[in-house]
């Protein structure tokens, strides 16, 4: 009998720890009246606030199990470059995600062990402050070079106004550092904001990427992996001899 409770109270544990761990789903994209920067919730309190570097670090440890503790996160896409990105678009993504607006059951439970907007602030000045590792994934086909130069043609064209030359984005305006991102990654997103599945999107970008056929966001994707922002970078280790 007693086997029998312990086993019952382990099952039970394991049941709330995945219910507090599912998502809450909140209406985005979808949703008539849907604003994709709505000024609301945790999200200004968090920028509001000066988020510390040092508390930073200490909050980041958890996230740099799968973002890697540089935040270079994985050139196969599965985790993206955090690194050197605006701290303005961290808060915004992860109170996203904490709220149910964004989709990511991977990283929900992480964002959930954010304990308030003080600590949403305090890791995103963390990883703002990281240098942007140069090392990462990009377009690896035998024509890697006409599909750079189909892509920056796409992205002078309709993508440069918002993420910059370099792939700067804009602090002010919550658009992403673009530079030094994973080409599988950007590839994902890309195609995911298209097809609509990524419910907290911007819709005056998904108004000019519903357009784009398979292989010209390919051509997006390969050159904007190629950027870099001067300044930014991680310097290159040297070789060994």
């Amino acid at each position: 009998m007693k086997t029998l409770a312990i086993l019952t109270a382990a099952l039970l544990g394991s049941s709330l720890a995945l219910a507090q761990a599912t998502a809450p789903q909140k209406a985005g994209i979808e949703a008539k009246g849907y604003q994709w920067n709505a000024q609301e919730g945790e999200k200004i309190e968090a920028l509001q606030k000066k988020g510390d570097i040092e508390n930073g670090l200490e909050a980041y440890e958890i996230c740099g199990a799968c973002h890697l503790p540089s935040g270079a996160g994985r050139p196969d896409g599965t985790f993206p470059q955090l690194a050197g990105q605006h701290s303005t678009v961290l808060i915004k993504q992860m109170a996203d995600i904490r709220e149910g607006l964004r989709d990511n059951p991977t990283m929900y439970p992480f964002a959930k062990t954010l304990t308030d907007p003080q600590e949403l602030a305090d890791v995103s000045a963390y990883i703002q402050s990281l240098c942007i590792p140069v090392n990462h994934g990009k377009y690896e086909g035998a024509d890697a070079a006409l599909q750079i130069a189909a892509g920056k043609d796409l992205y002078v064209k309709e993508c440069k106004e918002c993420h910059g030359a370099n792939g700067e984005g804009d602090k002010d305006k919550f658009y992403p550092v673009i530079a030094g991102q994973h080409y599988k990654y950007l590839l994902r997103q890309m195609t995911e904001i298209r097809d609509g599945k990524r419910r907290n999107a911007n819709p005056d970008m998904v108004k000019i990427i519903k357009r784009y056929n398979d292989s010209q966001l390919v051509a997006i994707s390969a050159f904007q992996s190629s950027l870099s922002m001067p300044g930014a970078m991680c310097k290159d280790s040297p070789k060994k001899k």
